[in-house]
C-alpha cells in the first residue's frame, strides 16, 4: 500500500515538474509565440495556387526565422534541453521545414549552423501535396556571436578575424560551411537552395557564397547586418584615395601621346569588362543605418537611399561593379529606418520580422560590396551546373 502511494507521488511530481518545464517554454523571452512574427500566413493547400513564397517579405522573415532557429539550437545545447522543451524547433516547424544536420564547430563542440530541408510529411498534413513555388528545398542558415561562455571565445575569433583581414577562409567555420553548401547544391540543385546569415553568421555565408559562385554554383543569399567594417578595408580606402590623388597629380604632367594611350589602357583594365561578364550572383542584404557594424554598405560607397514604406518596400537591383548600363547582377540592398537606434535595438535579428519594419530602397552602387566581390568579377564566365527540377 506504502509503495503504491509512493509511485503515485512520484509520478504527480513527474507530471507537475513537466506541466511548469512547458509553461516555462511558452513563456521563455525566446519562445516563437513570445517573441516570434505576427500575422504570418500558415502553409496551406491555398499555396499550391498563390504561394506565400512568392512574397519578398515573407521569405525574408522565413529567413530571419531559420537564423534564429540556430541560434536557439546552441542554446538548448548550452542549457541541456531535451526534445521535449526545447525552444529551436517552434522556429522551423511552423513553415513546413525539419532540420536534418546542425553544423559543429570541432574547436568547442558549439552548433554554429544549420541545414533544413522542406519537411513534405509535414505538409501533407495540411493537404500541401507539393512544395509551394518559390519555397526553397533546403536552407543553410548560419547564425552570429553569441555572447555565452561555452562558445563566446570562437566566435570573437572570428570576429578579429574578420575585423583584420575581411577574410574568414582560415576559420573552420568556412570550410565546413561551404561544404555543407556545396553538398546541397549538388542534391537539390543550386536554384533551389538558400544560404542566409547575420551578423558575423552573414559575414560567412557571403564569403562562402562567393566561393561557390567561383565554382559556377550561384545560391539565393540573404544576409542581415553583414559586417562591413574591417582593417583591410580601412586600408584599401586610404590605398584607394592616394590612388586618386597620384593620378591627379599625374594629370598635371606634360606626357607625351605614346604614354598618354598606354595610361588610357591601364586605367580602363581593371576587371570591369570580367564584371560585365560575369556578374551573375545577387546577394540580398539587409542593413540598419544605425549598425555601426554593417551601415557602411549603404553610405561608405554612396548608396543612395530612396523611397520608403512598411513591409510592402521593393528593393531594386544594384549594378554592383560594372557600372550604370552593364546589365544583369549584383545586388538588392535593404535598408531598415526607424530613426536614431541604440546599437542593440539596430544590430538585432527581430527587427527583420517586426510588424513595425520599414524599409527604404538602396539605388546606385555600392563600393564596398563591389570590392568585396570583385573577384568574381574578374573571372572568366563559370560553367553554371544544370539546376534540378524542384
Amino acid at each position: 500500500m506504502w509503495r503504491r502511494g509512493a509511485a503515485a507521488e512520484g509520478q504527480g511530481r513527474n507530471k507537475k515538474k513537466t506541466e511548469m518545464e512547458m509553461e516555462h517554454q511558452i513563456q521563455h523571452p525566446y519562445a516563437f509565440n513570445v517573441s516570434g512574427p505576427r500575422n504570418v500566413p500558415s502553409i496551406n493547400w491555398r499555396d499550391l495556387i498563390n504561394s506565400s513564397w512568392k512574397d519578398g517579405n515573407y521569405k525574408r522573415t522565413v529567413m530571419a526565422c531559420f537564423i534564429q532557429a540556430v541560434y536557439l539550437l546552441e542554446l538548448d545545447r548550452q542549457e541541456n534541453r531535451t526534445k521535449e522543451n526545447a525552444l529551436s524547433p517552434k522556429w522551423w516547424t511552423p513553415f513546413k521545414y525539419k532540420l536534418v544536420e546542425a553544423l559543429i564547430d570541432e574547436r568547442d563542440g558549439s552548433i554554429f549552423g544549420a541545414i533544413l530541408e522542406w519537411d513534405r510529411a509535414a505538409a501533407l498534413q495540411d493537404l500541401v501535396v507539393v512544395k509551394p513555388s518559390g519555397a526553397p528545398r533546403a536552407v543553410l542558415a548560419l547564425r552570429g556571436t553569441l555572447l555565452k561562455t561555452p562558445t563566446m571565445r570562437r566566435d570573437i575569433e572570428d570576429d578579429l578575424r574578420f575585423l583584420a583581414w575581411e577574410s574568414l577562409k582560415g576559420s573552420v567555420r568556412f570550410s565546413i560551411g561551404l561544404k555543407a553548401l556545396r553538398s546541397i547544391s549538388a542534391k537539390y540543385g543550386s536554384s533551389n537552395v538558400c544560404i542566409a546569415g547575420h551578423s558575423l553568421g552573414a559575414g560567412f555565408a557571403l564569403q562562402v557564397g562567393k566561393a561557390l559562385a567561383k565554382e559556377g554554383v550561384y545560391v539565393e543569399a540573404h544576409l542581415f547586418n553583414p559586417p562591413s567594417v574591417s582593417l583591410a578595408s580601412s586600408l584599401k580606402t586610404v590605398g584607394e584615395r592616394a590612388g586618386v590623388m597620384w593620378r591627379k597629380v599625374k594629370s598635371m604632367l606634360p606626357l607625351s601621346s605614346e604614354n598618354a594611350k598606354a595610361v588610357v589602357v591601364d586605367d580602363d583594365d581593371d576587371g570591369n569588362e570580367g564584371a560585365r561578364a560575369t556578374k551573375q550572383w545577387m546577394p540580398h542584404l539587409y542593413v540598419n543605418n544605425s549598425d555601426y557594424i554593417c551601415c557602411y554598405y549603404s553610405d561608405q560607397g554612396g548608396a543612395e537611399v530612396v523611397g520608403g514604406g512598411k513591409e510592402n518596400a521593393k528593393a531594386v537591383n544594384l549594378s554592383w561593379g560594372g557600372g550604370s548600363g552593364s546589365g544583369g547582377g549584383g545586388g538588392r540592398l535593404f535598408v531598415a529606418v526607424k530613426g536614431k537606434q541604440k546599437f542593440l535595438e539596430a544590430h538585432g535579428l527581430e527587427q527583420w520580422w517586426s510588424d513595425d519594419l520599414e524599409l527604404e530602397m538602396a539605388l546606385n552602387h555600392s563600393k564596398l560590396i563591389s570590392r568585396q566581390l570583385e573577384s568574381l568579377y574578374r573571372l572568366p564566365p563559370p560553367q553554371q551546373l544544370p539546376a534540378k527540377t524542384s
